[in-house]
């Protein structure tokens, strides 16, 4: 018995005629704030009120950024400015008095760090050990 897979699981259905179910609440709720600001406030104050609540609702309805929903992007904007940033280097100023900071030399100049290089044949080797290394770890080879 053959059964039919749903495709296009992605899209999400057209309800309000051109408009899903999000858009139209993104436009009824900037329509309905700009209809508040027309009936409450006198008409030189409701027309430079409503021109950014009806670019924000056309906005958060139609505009996709990086291929994902205004919306999205504002979340993350959101939480990257209320979150907890972690700082993992920062570069330390020699301090003399502790004799904490930069490696020095006995001669009292700064020492130069050696940095290995590592061919593409060697970098290959190296993934492919720390793969097997990390496979076992896991349990999936012996």
């Amino acid at each position: 018995m053959r059964y039919q897979v749903p495709q296009f699981i992605e899209v999400e259905d057209k309800i309000f005629g051109p408009l899903t179910l999000k858009q139209f609440v993104y436009l009824a709720g900037g329509g309905g704030l700009c209809l508040t600001f027309f009936t409450l406030l006198p008409l030189y104050l409701t027309i430079p009120l409503s021109i950014p609540v009806v670019a924000f609702a056309l906005a958060l309805a139609f505009y996709r950024y990086n291929g994902r929903p205004l919306l999205v992007a504002i979340e993350h904007a959101f939480w990257y400015l209320v979150g907890y940033k972690l700082y993992l280097w920062k570069p330390r100023r020699p301090d003399e008095a502790s004799g904490v900071g930069a490696p020095t030399k006995a001669s009292g100049q700064p020492a130069t760090l050696v940095v290995p290089k590592l061919s593409e044949s060697r970098l290959k080797d190296l993934a492919w050990s720390l793969n097997i290394k990390d496979r076992a770890t896991m349990g999936i080879i012996e």
